[in-house]
């Protein structure tokens, strides 16, 4: 390398390592968080960093959401998601390199006779070249434009992550909410199946007591209405537990079809409410983190647009051979050598930047109201969590106690109309209350858990980062 060529080298990098980014550098905007819950939950052993759906002691849910975490087509989307990003990311670092490339033509030629150098009378007007070239081209970064573009690019990829990690809470979320609706709703189905076969056996008594005169056609119907009414409950049912079924196949990764079944509604415990402080909420929670990470690409996208309004310094080099005949084109006297420095920038753009630049800004600001508003969400889906936990244990208690109430009632009642006290109006309220305050409380059993579901979901938590490891098992296949 020449003297020449060592100087300007040399001076390039200086330039580019004293040279500044421009546009503002990233901080994390103050946010206003309360300092605890509208509710106060009981504190308990740090389980929000755990596998949390494994304290329902179902070994089938577990593996639902096992089979999920490797097979669910949103999270292959999210992956490749990633992967694009990171793709960027590295085509934008590129830029901080010289780009290295290489050339090579072979051209049949022919000169005019009577060009300015006219040829000697007699000579072949066609000749050959052969031409081989190595050649670079270095973009100093004096003014932090790549920088900033990488920075945003780095975000982004860091963003994708966080979405994909969101994907994993929303999956295991998704797979354990499915598994405690299809439950909920199987042992609705069987409360409607046995309620049915019941009356089926109290409407053959009535016939037959029809029969032999002992009641009236007007008792028949009543009690024909009653079992007509459960019947009416089982197919809705079965349409609701088939289409459950389905929504649990989708998040498997499987074609629809049926869904294995391990503890009943009733047996799944309660989970433990996990302790959580907002500002640890906003650490970890997937959601949040990807809007931050927005804002921090937002942030850097205005430094690289207002680069614009500053000039770009381009070094170019190439060294290669040129002869016209093949025998010498890799002799010492065919070498050929460039060097150049080429400054370029704007004069007027009519706005063409500063657009941009504004475009650029505003970009920010929007980036910076979702990062607010998802911390806002966040706090209110764990509040939201937390008072439905609370509120759904007590209406659970309540449906409970007003099913067992109904049961009395309703056994109270056939006793009275079998000794003649009462008439069978209020054996078939009675009756009918019960069938609907048994369905209710199921519903309620199911919500109640679901509201754990929803906690651990808004919360976050380490137990993200484990789960993740589930799903690299497919990736590393």
């Amino acid at each position: 390398m020449s003297r020449h060529v060592k100087t300007l080298a040399a001076t390039a990098i200086a330039l580019a390592l004293a040279g500044c980014a421009v546009g503002p550098d990233y901080e994390r905007p103050s946010l206003d968080v309360p300092a605890a819950w509208r509710v106060e939950a009981p504190q308990a052993a740090e389980l929000a960093n755990l596998a949390w759906w494994r304290q329902f002691g179902d070994p089938v849910l577990d593996s639902l959401i096992e089979t999920a975490l490797r097979e669910n087509l949103d999270l292959d989307i999210a992956a490749a998601r990633v992967e694009r990003y990171l793709g960027q990311l590295s085509t934008t670092r590129a830029q901080f390199f010289p780009q290295l490339g290489y050339g090579l033509d072979v051209s049949r030629n022919k000169s005019s006779r009577v060009g300015v150098t006219p040829l000697p009378a007699g000579s072949d007007p066609w000749y050959k070249l052969y031409q081989g070239t190595i050649s670079a081209e270095w973009q100093i970064d004096l003014f932090g434009r790549v920088r900033r573009q990488s920075e945003s690019a780095q975000a982004r990829v860091l963003s994708s992550e966080q979405g994909r990690r969101g994907t994993v809470l929303t999956v295991v979320s998704g797979v354990a909410s499915g598994y405690i609706n299809l439950r909920a709703l199987d042992r609705k189905l069987e409360i409607a199946r046995a309620t049915a076969a019941n009356y089926a056996d109290s409407l053959r008594i009535f016939r037959l007591r029809f029969d032999g005169g002992v009641v009236s056609q007007v008792e028949v119907a009543q009690v024909e209405s009653q079992y007509q009414q459960a019947m009416l409950a089982i197919p809705l049912l079965e349409q609701q537990v088939t289409a459950q079924e389905n929504l649990l196949s989708v998040l498997l990764g499987r074609n629809p079809g049926p869904i294995p079944r391990g503890r009943t509604i009733e047996e799944l415990p309660t989970p433990v409410v996990p302790p959580g402080l907002p500002m640890s909420l906003i650490e970890r929670r997937p959601d949040v983190l990807q809007a931050e990470q927005n804002l921090i690409a937002a942030n850097a996208d205005i430094g690289a647009a207002r680069a614009q309004y500053f000039p770009n310094l381009t070094l170019t080099g190439m060294t290669g051979s040129l002869s016209a005949a093949a025998s010498s084109f890799l002799t010492a006297p065919a070498s050929i050598a460039m060097l150049a420095a080429n400054i370029a920038g704007p004069i007027f753009t009519f706005g063409a930047i500063e657009g941009q630049v504004r475009s650029a800004e505003a970009a920010r600001d929007e980036a910076l109201a979702s990062y607010r508003l998802a911390v806002l969400n966040a706090l209110s889906d764990t509040n939201d969590a937390l008072v439905g936990a609370e509120k759904q244990t007590a209406a659970l208690v309540a449906q409970q106690a007003r099913v067992s109430a109904l049961r009395d009632y309703a056994r109270l009642s056939r006793l009275k109309y079998e000794g003649g006290a009462a008439s069978y109006v209020d054996v078939l309220y009675a009756e009918n209350e019960l069938f609907t305050a048994e369905l209710a409380a199921m519903g309620t059993a199911g919500d109640r858990l679901l509201q754990y579901v929803a906690l651990y979901r808004a919360l976050g938590g380490g137990w993200v980062d484990a789960a993740e490891t589930m799903t690299r098992r497919k990736e590393a296949e």
